[in-house]
C-alpha cells in the first residue's frame, strides 16, 4: 500500500521540495577519462539529495522546514527519514512509494576537492504533481517561504511552486541542474538561485568573474524577481529587480570536498528569508553555510 503524502498539523515558515538520495562517494587523483579505470580511496555512503540537503542546511541554520519529497519502500527509504528526521526536518510529508527504490547519487571527489556527481532519482521521479502541489500548499500562509530545485520531475516543480506562490508564498527556485524553464516559472523566482555555469547556461553569456556575474544578474533580473549567483571562492552576485547588483565576498576556508556547498547556501539563505531577513543577510548566511559545508566529506556534516 502506497503511503501518501500526508499533512503535519502546524504551519511552517519554510518549505522544501526536491530529493532525498543515499550518496555513494569516492575519492580519486582525478576523474577517469572516457573508457578509463583508476583507483579510489576512502569509500562511504551518506544521506544526499538536494532536497534532503538543503532542508538539512535550513534546520542547521535555525528553521526546522518541512520538507516535501519521496524515497522508496526499501531499507535506504526508512533510514533516510530517521536520519532527517534527526537532523530537524519534518518528513510528514515524505510519501512512501512500494516496489520503488529510492534515489541513489554516486560521486567522485578529486585531489582538489571537486566533485563529478550522476544521480538516478527512481522514488523522487513517481511523485504526483497535484499531490506534491496539495503538500507544498497545505501550511502555506503570506510569508512562508517555499524552496525548490530542478531535481525532482519539472511539471512537480512547476505544479507546486505555481500553487505556492498563489497562496502567498515566497518562491526560491535553485535552477539546479541547469535547464530550460517556462518563462511562468522563472517570473516566480524570488530569487532564482544559480552557480557560475547555470548562470552561464541561462544567461548565455559567459560567467566566469565578477563582472560577467553583474552582467548576467542584470540580464536574467529581468526574467525573474531576483537573482542570486554563486562563484564558489569568489565571492557571490546578487540583484533584485530595478536595484544595481551587488557583491559579497567569499570566506577563504581549505576545502576538503565540494559536494552539498551549493545546497549548504541555498538552504541557509532560505532559513534567513523565511525569518524575514533581507536578501543581503540571506547571501551572508549563504556563503557562512558555503564555507563551512566544504570542509568536512560528503553534503552535509556529520551528526
Amino acid at each position: 500500500m502506497t503511503k501518501g503524502l500526508t499533512m503535519a498539523n502546524q504551519d511552517h515558515t519554510l518549505i522544501v521540495l526536491g530529493t532525498i538520495n543515499r550518496d555513494h562517494t569516492v575519492f580519486v587523483e582525478r576523474p577517469p577519462q572516457p573508457g578509463e579505470t583508476v583507483l579510489g580511496h576512502d569509500f562511504g555512503t551518506r544521506i544526499g539529495g538536494k532536497g534532503a540537503n538543503q532542508a538539512v542546511a535550513a534546520a542547521r541554520a535555525g528553521v526546522a522546514p518541512r520538507l516535501v519529497s519521496a524515497v522508496g519502500d526499501d531499507s535506504d527509504g526508512q533510514t533516510l527519514m530517521a536520519e532527517l528526521e534527526r537532523r530537524g526536518v519534518d518528513v510528514t510529508a515524505v510519501a512512501v512509494f512500494p516496489g520503488i527504490g529510492s534515489g541513489v547519487a554516486l560521486i567522485t571527489v578529486d585531489a582538489q576537492g571537486e566533485n563529478s556527481i550522476v544521480v538516478a532519482g527512481d522514488a523522487g521521479t513517481s511523485l504526483d504533481p497535484e499531490a506534491a502541489a496539495s503538500a507544498v500548499t497545505a501550511h502555506v500562509t503570506p510569508g512562508t517561504v517555499v524552496l525548490s530545485q530542478l531535481e525532482l520531475p519539472l511539471k512537480v516543480v512547476e505544479a507546486a511552486l505555481a500553487a505556492a506562490q498563489s497562496a502567498g508564498a515566497r518562491v526560491v527556485l535553485n535552477l539546479s541542474p541547469a535547464q530550460d524553464i517556462p518563462s511562468a516559472l522563472m517570473e516566480m523566482a524570488d530569487p532564482l538561485l544559480l552557480n557560475a555555469h547555470e548562470a552561464a547556461t541561462i544567461a548565455a553569456q559567459p560567467v566566469t568573474n565578477r563582472a560577467e556575474a553583474e552582467a548576467a544578474a542584470a540580464h536574467l533580473v529581468g526574467r525573474c524577481r531576483s537573482v542570486v549567483i554563486t562563484l564558489g571562492p569568489d565571492g557571490v552576485v546578487h540583484a533584485t529587480a530595478g536595484e544595481e547588483p551587488e557583491f559579497v565576498a567569499s570566506t577563504r576556508v581549505e576545502v576538503i570536498d565540494t559536494t552539498g556547498a551549493g545546497d549548504a547556501f541555498a538552504g541557509a539563505l532560505a532559513a534567513t528569508l523565511a525569518q524575514d531577513g533581507s536578501m543581503a543577510d540571506a547571501v551572508t548566511s549563504g556563503v557562512q553555510a558555503g564555507a563551512a559545508a566544504v570542509q568536512h566529506v560528503g553534503a552535509q556534516p556529520p551528526e
